[in-house]
Order: C-alpha cells, then structure tokens, then sequence
C-alpha cells in the first residue's frame, strides 16, 4: 500500500484537526468532557483511519477502515452543527470548517468507490 503520509485525505485530515483544536478550545470549560472531548474524537479518528487502514494487508481492509473514517467525519459534522446550534461555535467559524470537512468526505466517497468492484 501506500505511505499514509503521501496520501492528500490524510494530509487534508490532519489539518482539519488543527482546526478542530483550535475552535474548541473556545467552547466552555464545563463541556471538556463532553462535546468538546467528543468532538476532538471524532476528528482524530478520521486521519486515524486512513492512516491505519493503509497499513492493512488488502485493499478490502483499506476500504474498511475508510468506512469508519466516513462515519467518525458524518458524527462530527452533526456534532459541529449542534455546537453552533447550542451557540459553542459562531456561523462565520463553522462555515470553513464545514467546507473543508465535506472536502474530506468527497475524497473519501471517491476513494471507497474506487476499491468497489
């Protein structure tokens, strides 16, 4: 397979988190264990996945892993619109981040298509 480090998701990825990271760090202290905690989770798992399914033996596996990142990015989104919804997040703020965060599902929906036979 490839190195993950290479791969434009993973980079995309892990530049989403840094965001991510920074946004919540706004949010208020008494939901560090709770949405915030979850949120950085939720992110995390998504360069996390690539990166692991990339070590995996097949190309099945590959697209397994991808599966989960796909779902970690949809829990996140939902989470991110209620964060704003609860007044966590300003829109101007969300609104970049979702855009980069429906760019990562793009690449990921091609990426799975693409070892769907």
């Amino acid at each position: 397979m490839h190195n993950f480090q290479n791969l434009v998701i993973w980079k995309k990825a892990i530049n989403l988190v840094e965001d991510i990271y920074r946004l919540t760090l706004k949010f208020p202290e008494d939901e560090k264990y709770g949405l915030t905690s979850q949120i950085r989770r939720c992110a995390v798992s998504i360069p996390s996945n690539v990166a692991e399914g990339v070590g995996r033996n097949t190309e099945g596996e590959f697209k397994n892993f991808l599966g989960i990142a796909s779902g970690s990015s949809n829990e996140l989104f939902s989470q991110l619109i209620l964060s704003e919804k609860l007044g966590f997040i300003a829109e101007t703020d969300l609104k970049p981040i979702l855009n980069k965060l429906e760019e990562i599902q793009k690449t990921n929906y091609t990426l799975i298509k693409k070892f769907t036979k």
